[in-house]
């Protein structure tokens, strides 16, 4: 029995095992819940089913906070909130690429919830690795933190002063190498990512061979862009807390939560167009707290998770706001 029990009190990156496991353990069950219950059949989520399901969602990650706060002090539960909350928000850009991704395929609305599951499992690993890393990193070389702090300085402030300008993935260097070194069919073939077709061969025959539909392609590039988001988003959150299990849980919650509202969101995404403002200055406030810390000592964690919520509420309000009287002002018109 003792043979059992002693792996789970080991550690893994300074916490017990089983505080792994319970992790784990959760994420699984939420997945298989999603697509082997609730999303068993390809169907069009419309708003509610979205807003309800990101309710639940973001439910289970506060009762995942609690616990955090329970188990490992109050210290520990507000890095683990104000983390969430600062992924979610850093997040909300990534919907607005995605939306941009499902336009350039084509991809029909009941498939569109197939591709972003199958992409959070490739979040899981790809974050699990980054974060990894970075927590390697930081145990090695403190000064590492100084390099994520003025990332984020620059990140924060070329978002503020960045032109609008259209994505056109059809440029994209990934995209181009995808479609000349894979098979890819014309059409979709269902829900599936990969499918057998016939093609002819040299002698004249025929010959049965694999190929990616477009839904594979898609699903690679939603991974690209969360690939690209977390370059932001990772060393933010090291600059709230170097703790890899605070870090890594609160990154995927925030990642699970913010698909399921991917489809509420999606429907209202020219609303947000001023949010951009509010992501950058949250960039340039957690950027220069590292520097901050590092001179004059730790801040409360009070005031970082006030500060992100003031900044992205303010953000959405303004955002909610200038597009409604825009609306109005071409309905006079």
């Amino acid at each position: 029995m003792d043979s059992v029990i002693a792996p789970v009190l080991l550690e893994f990156l300074g916490k017990p095992v089983w505080v792994w496991l319970i992790f784990v353990g959760i994420v699984l069950s939420l997945l298989v819940l999603d697509l082997g219950v609730l999303n068993r059949r390809d169907h069009v989520i419309g708003v509610g089913e979205s807003l309800k399901l990101s309710a639940f969602y973001i439910a289970v990650a506060m009762l995942f906070g609690g616990w955090v706060w329970w188990s490992m002090g109050g210290e520990a539960g507000l890095q683990y909130y104000t983390g969430f909350f600062v992924e979610k928000s850093l997040s909300l850009d990534n919907v607005f690429v995605i939306s941009l991704i499902f336009s350039y395929f084509a991809v029909p609305r009941e498939l569109q919830h197939r591709v972003l599951f199958w992409g959070i499992l490739g979040v899981i690993v790809l974050r699990g690795l980054m974060i990894g890393a970075g927590a390697a990193l930081v145990s090695e070389f403190h000064w590492i933190l100084y390099v994520f702090g003025g990332f984020l300085l620059l990140t924060g402030i070329k978002m503020l002063f960045a032109k609008d300008e259209e994505t056109n993935f059809g440029e994209n260097a990934v995209l181009r190498f995808l479609k000349r070194h894979m098979r890819v069919t014309d059409r979709f073939h269902g829900h599936h990512f990969v499918v057998k077709e016939p093609v002819a061969t040299a002698d004249g025959g025929s010959a049965v061979r694999w190929a990616a539909t477009p839904l594979l392609l898609a699903l690679i590039m939603v991974e690209l862009a969360d690939l690209v988001f977390a370059v932001d988003s990772v060393p933010a959150i090291f600059s709230i807390t170097t703790d890899p299990y605070l870090v890594y849980t609160s990154n995927i919650f925030a990642i699970l939560g913010l698909r399921a509202l991917y489809f509420a969101l999606a429907a209202m995404v020219h609303r947000f167009r001023y949010l951009k403002y509010a992501l950058a200055l949250v960039l340039v406030f957690i950027g220069g707290k590292i520097f901050y810390t590092q001179f004059f000592g730790k801040p409360d964690p009070l005031i970082a998770l006030g500060v992100t919520f003031a900044l992205i509420g303010g953000g959405v309000v303004v955002s909610l706001w200038k597009t409604s009287r825009e609306t109005r002002t071409a309905a006079a018109e």
